[in-house]
């Protein structure tokens, strides 16, 4: 095991206002990945997702998450892929799940993308853009080019066993010159625009970073940990099952001797007996 797979590091260009963000995930994919059998095309889809899901993630400057999903009426009705502030991942496709195409977004084509913003607090902002690109990479480039005022790109790779993610940011101004601060964007962009996805994939990140930018000035800061951790719990079926009409709960529990709560996202199973034939007993079983 590398000790970047898994890994998200911040860099700082110290002569510009530019920031960056490098990505790599390969175990938390395989497990994301794990419940459901994919064709290589969505693989490769639900590793770019997941990967851009975690750079976009680490803009939260509070406790949350954000859901990168996108929706469409082709074989492939939904991709979605939660972040949290944490650094923590799942995710699903639904559909027909054996579809293969050569450029895998177009799976998704004529549909949605939808880019939820959501505090544990309770505050939740969501943004809407249609899928009319070529990549995931300029779909979220034209999202941000119309709900930020700074200037943010990516790169992404994935061969449905890992996935990988470069960001760049514009911070705010603290150049005074708007010519220089414009050419020195658009010299770092003109840099990265030199990456190849098997370099994304396969070199180490701070072996990438100078092979970018070795003529800048870079920070580079210490790898945070990324893990498949999904957030169902016995609490959450119970809660569901209580919107149940007892008289269809009594029916499941007649025939199937208990109501069993699958997770979809991570297969966890849960199963309740005939407590929850009376609602406020269904509390009772989650101890």
């Amino acid at each position: 095991m590398n000790a970047y797979d898994d890994s998200s590091q911040r860099f700082l260009f110290d002569e510009a206002d530019a920031r960056g963000e490098c990505v790599r995930i390969r175990h938390s994919l395989s497990d994301m990945l794990a419940n459901q059998v994919y064709s290589p095309s969505l693989r490769s889809l639900l590793g770019e997702f997941a990967a851009a899901a975690v750079l976009i993630s680490n803009n939260l400057k509070y406790q949350g998450r954000i859901t990168l999903q996108a929706r469409s009426d082709q074989a492939i009705s939904l991709v979605m892929v939660e972040c949290s502030s944490e650094r923590h991942i799942r995710g699903i496709a639904q559909g027909d799940l054996a579809s293969e195409a050569a450029t895998p977004l177009t799976l998704l084509a004529g549909g949605q993308l939808v880019l939820t913003v959501e505090r544990d607090a309770g505050q939740r902002y969501q943004g809407i853009i249609a899928l009319e690109h070529a990549s995931l990479a300029e779909a979220l480039e034209q999202y941000f080019s119309q709900s930020e005022q700074l200037g943010t790109r990516f790169w992404l790779a994935s061969d449905g066993e890992q996935g990988a993610g470069l960001m760049l940011q514009q911070l705010p101004e603290q150049i005074s010159e708007a010519d220089l601060r414009a050419e020195q964007w658009n010299r770092l962009c003109i840099l990265t625009e030199t990456l190849r996805p098997h370099e994304l994939l396969g070199l180490p990140p701070e072996e990438l970073l100078f092979k970018l930018y070795q003529e800048e000035t870079v920070t580079v800061y210490p790898p945070a940990p990324i893990l498949f951790k999904c957030r169902c719990s016995r609490e959450r079926s119970a809660d569901a099952i209580a919107l149940l009409p007892e008289s269809e709960r009594a029916e499941i529990i007649a025939e199937q001797g208990d109501i069993t709560m699958t997770c979809e996202l991570c297969g966890e199973v849960y199963r309740f007996g005939p407590e929850v034939l009376a609602p406020h007993n269904i509390r009772s079983t989650l101890h």
